[in-house]
């Protein structure tokens, strides 16, 4: 699982997190960043409203917590969905003795992104990847 600080920064680039079941994401400045929720329609819920989007926990009965906004969620996005984010630029995942090397290339050249943490490592290479595209344009 990615770091919440490198999910921080991917948000900070701009990327755009749309809930849906099954993702990932902590809850940050209320003292609950260690604790990762899973969006599912059976306990936690994107809902819109008038007001905006927000998480609803449903069934939750050891504490309080019936919504909240979801700006105020980290996304931790799975390997899955890190792999779709790099596209065409993405040419490997390769296993190392002290991790894993995400290989990308672009005009420029082959890069590599490199974590003891496959999905961290995938998170990396988009950060990568996001700040090239945003030099270039």
């Amino acid at each position: 699982m990615i770091s919440v600080s490198t999910a921080r920064a991917l948000r900070t680039s701009g990327l755009a997190w749309e809930p849906s079941s099954g993702d990932r994401f902590v809850i940050t400045d209320r003292g609950m960043d260690e604790e990762v929720f899973v969006l599912s329609e059976m306990v936690v819920e994107a809902q819109e409203h008038a007001t905006g989007r927000v998480l609803g926990f449903n069934g939750t009965t050891e504490w309080a917590l019936d919504s909240v906004d979801a700006e105020q969620a980290v996304w931790l996005p799975r390997e899955g969905q890190l792999r779709a984010l790099l596209g065409t630029s993405f040419t490997g995942l390769e296993r190392t003795d002290d991790g894993f090397v995400v290989r990308t290339r672009d005009a420029d050249g082959d890069r590599a992104s490199r974590s003891e943490d496959a999905e961290e490592a995938y998170a990396l290479a988009v950060l990568a990847v996001r700040a090239r595209a945003a030099r270039s344009a």
